[in-house]
């Protein structure tokens, strides 16, 4: 918080000897409240300067001109603190009392760039499990993260809607099944016919030749073999969109594998003109050895592509469609291969958007006894998640609070927004041991703390009612824990751009509940209505930021923000 206007303060005080760009760069939290707020180790700039760090410190500080959240500096040896103004700082968050608190509303750092988002990625006919969970709510949450720094996100659902699985399928519906019934049936049914596929196709392995055969006459168009297949589909997208619909997740497009079947081509023929492509026992592939990866593999001996033949065909689609600033691929880290060779081999290519593309990895969602697997059936699907967090949340409401009002829509909200943020809550590179009993607790640092958080502060301003900040007397939460809460609501913005500059939603998460848990020391210590008219408003006024930014941070993160609870 104020690191910028700091580190621009310290420039001008060096004369130019350090930049601003240094100065951000070098500044530090201090662990202890009595060595500041932020604190510039100078030991950092001593070579460069030639100097000793407490010299350095004593130099600047006599020189300095601080911004005016700054209230005083202290040279402590090789550093230089600042300790913030509480006053400056009370007058800081009022002049925010009348801002913008829309979805969209914060600094318009990426007015007139697009960021394209690959996301969620779901497969045709399989059913949404937990494993999906994480790239989707990361994806969404970065989504919005980057929609409220201005810039214009495009929300890209990767369908897997290409391969021999395909064909499995159509052999099982002929089999043990029909058109008919599928077309009637869920997600759940169409698995169960792929489970059962794997079975038998152990005893029989006459059953992928036929599994093969079908997808081809996919692959050709054939009109018996493309009308299981657009079923297949149907069913799937109605499924997946009732899940989208519970987490608040919407896609601008749903161009999977299959949309990019006549766009290979021309890819291939400029790998070709390059002189790119080479033979290997048949196959097409780009060499990588001088880069210490093995070859990317593009076309098959028999003449098939790839995902990653088709991922460099969707890189130009999204380059020419959008003209994208950045494009994310929120894929789990078991492709990171995938996507060094995929980066590289565009950048062989010569497409000039190769160094804006990013893979944003993510770790593996396992089960407590093993890894997952969709072929054998060990899996956890969401939408038994969320409905047995909103049938937990149904029973606290009953018991704790009988009269709630709309106690479905609370408990949905509740229910879902935990299962959300225990996705969120941690950097999105760690694995995941998926545990019900977690995911259901909603103790501690949890979503339902944070909302329970933001319904008292609507409960406290409706009983206050209106404030009058023109009459609020500032002093009365100039307090240690008043002046905590400030300074967490200053740096809402910054958390918002870190987050978005680190890919990281989790920051907002827990941001979130730091906001929460220093209001709440706050209210305890502080009686906010009655009493002395002037604190009354000031209280007031502090609730009332705090209960619309702890509504924008949920937000972000795709989850709502009841107004009782």
């Amino acid at each position: 918080m104020f690191e910028r206007e700091i580190a621009k303060s310290i420039a001008a005080a060096s004369g130019g000897a350090i930049t601003a760009a240094e100065a951000e760069a070098a500044l530090e939290i201090p662990k202890e409240k009595k060595m500041g707020d932020v604190a510039l180790p100078c030991f950092k700039f001593a070579r460069t300067l030639r100097k000793a760090s407490p010299v350095i410190a004593k130099e600047l500080a006599e020189s300095l001109s601080a911004p005016d959240a700054v209230g005083r500096t202290e040279v402590a040896g090789g550093y230089l603190n600042f300790f913030f103004s509480p006053e400056a700082l009370c007058r800081r968050l009022a002049a925010q009392a009348d801002r913008d608190w829309s979805a969209t509303a914060g600094e318009r750092e990426g007015e007139g760039r697009t960021v394209c988002i690959d996301y969620s990625s779901v497969n045709i006919a399989k059913p949404f499990h937990i494993g999906h969970l994480s790239t989707t709510v990361i994806g969404a949450a970065l989504y919005r993260i980057f929609a409220y720094l201005g810039y214009t996100p495009v929300g890209i659902n990767h369908l897997g809607d290409w391969g021999t699985q395909f064909g499995k399928l159509i052999v099982a519906v002929r089999k043990w099944s029909s058109l008919g019934e599928v077309e009637s049936r869920d997600e759940y049914f169409l698995n169960s016919l792929y489970v059962r596929y794997h079975k038998e196709a152990e005893e029989d392995p006459s059953l992928d030749i036929d599994a093969r055969a079908w997808f081809k006459r996919i692959e050709d168009g054939d009109k018996e073999a493309t009308a299981y297949f657009d079923v297949f589909k149907e069913v799937t997208m109605r499924a997946v969109g009732r899940i989208y619909d519970r987490l608040k997740i919407r896609f601008d497009s749903y161009a999977g594998e299959s949309f990019y079947n006549d766009k290979m081509q021309p890819c291939l023929d400029i790998l070709e003109r390059k002189g790119l492509l080479t033979e290997s026992d048949g196959a097409k592939v780009v060499r990588l050895d001088e880069w210490d990866m093995p070859p990317c593999l593009l076309v098959k001996a028999d003449g098939a592509t790839l995902y990653a033949t088709r991922d460099i065909a969707a890189a130009y689609y999204r380059a020419k469609t959008y003209d994208f600033y950045k494009c994310l691929y929120v894929v789990a880290y078991q492709q990171n291969l995938h996507f060094k060779q995929l980066f590289k081999v565009l950048e062989l290519m010569g497409f000039e958007k190769a160094a804006d593309m990013e893979h944003i990895a993510f770790g593996m969602v396992s089960l407590e006894d093993g890894a997952m697997s969709t072929r054998s059936g060990r899996v956890v699907w969401l939408s038994e998640v969320l409905d047995k967090a909103v049938e937990k949340a149904r029973g606290i409401i009953e018991e704790k609070n009988p009269d709630q009002a709309d106690k479905d829509a609370v408990a949905e909200s509740v229910g879902v927004g935990a299962v959300v943020f225990s996705a969120l809550w941690n950097n999105r590179i760690k694995d995941i041991v998926f545990s019900f009993d977690k995911v259901l607790n909603f103790d501690g640092e949890t979503a339902p703390y944070v909302q329970y958080t933001h319904a008292r502060c609507a409960s406290t301003l409706r009983k206050g009612g209106a404030f009058d900040l023109a009459a609020a007397d500032m002093g009365a939460i100039c307090s240690e824990e008043g002046i905590d809460v400030v300074k967490c609501l200053l740096s809402f913005e910054d958390t918002v751009r870190a987050a978005a500059k680190t890919r990281e939603p989790c920051m907002v998460t827990r941001y979130a509940v730091e906001l929460a848990e220093k209001f709440n020391r706050f209210y305890i210590g502080h009686r906010i209505v009655g009493g002395d008219a002037g604190a009354t408003n000031a209280r007031l006024f502090l609730a009332y930021m705090v209960k619309n930014t702890l509504k924008t941070a949920l937000g972000l993160i795709g989850i709502d923000a009841p107004e009782s609870m």
